[in-house]
């Protein structure tokens, strides 16, 4: 329920009130959260990810927007496609359009959006916050961290068990190359070192003969 509430209160903030038009658009982002291919990807993700937004609310310039940008960050999820993000980002700039929010607003969370490709240094608190909540599931505790291994897994279940392993190793360890893997100093200070452990026990075990 708090993800229903939290939705509209950052249109509100925004000067969007409450319309048929909000909800149907809410219930349209729910049933893509929902598609029988995601396993991680989900209304739990987006869940995890305001909890940790919630811890970050001080660092936020533009909340409402940097909520709104999770909320769409992974609107369009196909595990086959290189471009969810910027499908995601264009649905959310386009939505608020239609539903009169300012041109510059729109942008910011299409920019935040794009932030979660997490292939670039975030830009501002609000990337840092947005960037840091999505990546939040890597400090989570060895059951869930290692629950959502499994769950990517199954996402790229059409991928070969050896090139899937290859690749996810290669994708963490990029992580673990990074002098941090988290931007904000709370996260940091808090989760990185967790966050570093639950990485090397993955590529250790992706090393491993399946």
């Amino acid at each position: 329920m708090f993800l229903v509430e939290r939705w509209f209160e950052a249109w509100a903030a925004l000067g969007v009130p409450r319309s048929p038009e909000l909800e149907r658009l809410h219930a349209d982002l729910t049933r893509r959260y929902c598609e029988p291919h995601r396993h991680y990807h989900t209304l739990r993700h987006l869940a995890e990810c305001f909890g940790h937004l919630s811890e970050l609310a001080p660092y936020l310039s533009h909340k409402p927007e940097s909520e709104l940008a999770l909320w769409f960050h992974d609107a369009v999820y196909d595990p086959h496609r290189t471009d969810n993000e910027a499908l995601s980002a264009a649905w959310a700039a386009d939505s608020a359009r239609s539903l009169g929010v300012a041109e510059p607003t729109a942008r910011r969370i299409a920019r935040l959006i794009i932030t979660t490709r997490h292939n670039a240094e975030p830009e501002g608190n609000d990337a840092e916050a947005v960037t840091d909540a999505d990546l939040g599931i890597l400090s989570a505790d060895a059951g869930r961290f290692f629950q959502y291994e499994a769950q990517i897994r199954q996402e790229y279940a059409w991928v070969p068990e050896a090139d899937f392993r290859a690749g996810r190793a290669e994708f963490l360890a990029r992580l673990l190359d990074r002098p941090h893997i988290f931007s904000t100093e709370r996260f940091r200070r808090r989760y990185e070192a967790r966050a570093r452990a639950n990485l090397q026990a993955s590529v250790r075990r992706l090393a491993e003969s399946p």
